[in-house]
């Protein structure tokens, strides 16, 4: 792609001045959480999206299980920060064991909730490890899911889209087709799957864009604070890890507090970056914790925007 004189500008400031001296803070963020299992769990998210909330992110969504309580779980959530917050809510939705009545059915309830806007996704097998087959009766892959959705109602559509390429694609081509047909279907937006150097952002965007794709491209941004963890993440995604930023973490089990803070530098710097190329989108992965991505947004100059809504009574 075609790097602007601006953009230039953008790079070499951030690479002579203290890197997140002055940021415009015109970037617009999104968040991402998934529905509590427990009261506990409740509370830390609700804390977490009250958190959150004054930075007035374009929205937020909640993730979806394929299991029935799941559903009903990420329903309510969805549902919750429509009625009581000042909050756009987004819904995931999945092909994963359901017709395509039941997921019509979800669909029309969250219409009827206020919900104006999908996270479209296949979703993966129910049995880790084992190849993905669409439900009988149900929707092929997420480029069917979406033109369904459209069927419906107007929603709103965001799709998930891949850097490093999906495990089931094969290839890279393979998988921009995919991703353009999903964008073909009626899809707004791809949101990344979570990578870990801009690079892999960049080669992807300009991947998409010698595709003819030309729809918004948001990176999904993972703040690692468990190593661990994130492994188990990626490999599930295909997304590479680098073997500095397991070195980076090492040494850290028993300090939670700076294992935090070297989280939040290492995510900070590769957002500023990605800012510095031109990036003025960001979908944060919260794990239903709010700090390290307030502290992210905070270095990009962004602040508080809006007052939470009173909850209804």
């Amino acid at each position: 792609m075609t790097i602007s004189i601006n953009q230039l500008e953008e790079a070499r400031r951030a690479l002579d001045a203290p890197l997140f001296a002055d940021v415009a803070g015109d970037a617009e963020v999104s968040f991402e959480f998934f529905p509590p299992k427990t009261d506990k769990m409740e509370e830390a998210l609700w804390e977490a999206v009250k958190t959150l909330e004054p930075l007035g992110p374009r929205f937020v969504s909640v993730t979806y299980g394929a299991g029935g309580s799941t559903r009903e779980r990420t329903h309510a959530t969805v549902a919750r920060i429509q009625r009581e917050t000042s909050l756009a809510a987004a819904a995931h939705l999945t092909c994963v064991e359901a017709t395509k009545e039941e997921i019509d059915e979800v669909a029309e309830a969250y219409w009827a909730a206020g919900i104006r806007h999908i996270v479209a996704l296949r979703g993966d097998p129910p049995v880790a490890g084992s190849k993905f087959v669409s439900h009988p009766g149900g929707y092929d892959n997420a480029a069917d899911l979406v033109a369904g959705l459209k069927k419906l109602h107007p929603f709103e559509i965001s799709v998930a889209a891949y850097p490093e390429c999906h495990p089931d694609s094969g290839s890279v081509d393979v998988d921009l087709d995919n991703l353009k047909r999903k964008l073909d279907a009626g899809a707004n937006r791809g949101i990344t799957q979570f990578f870990f150097s801009p690079e892999a952002y960049f080669r992807f965007r300009d991947r998409v864009a010698a595709a003819g794709i030309t729809a918004e491209i948001v990176p999904g941004i993972l703040p690692v604070s468990n190593v661990a963890q994130t492994r188990k993440f990626a490999a599930m995604c295909n997304a590479e890890i680098p073997d500095w930023m397991g070195r980076l973490f090492e040494g850290l089990d028993d300090h939670p507090a700076a294992r935090q803070l070297v989280a939040a530098t290492v995510a900070a710097e590769m957002c500023r970056k990605l800012y510095a190329g031109g990036v003025r989108s960001f979908h944060f992965y919260t794990l239903n914790r709010a700090e390290l991505s307030f502290a992210i947004c905070h270095l990009l100059g962004i602040r508080a925007k809006t007052q939470a809504k009173v909850a209804a009574a």
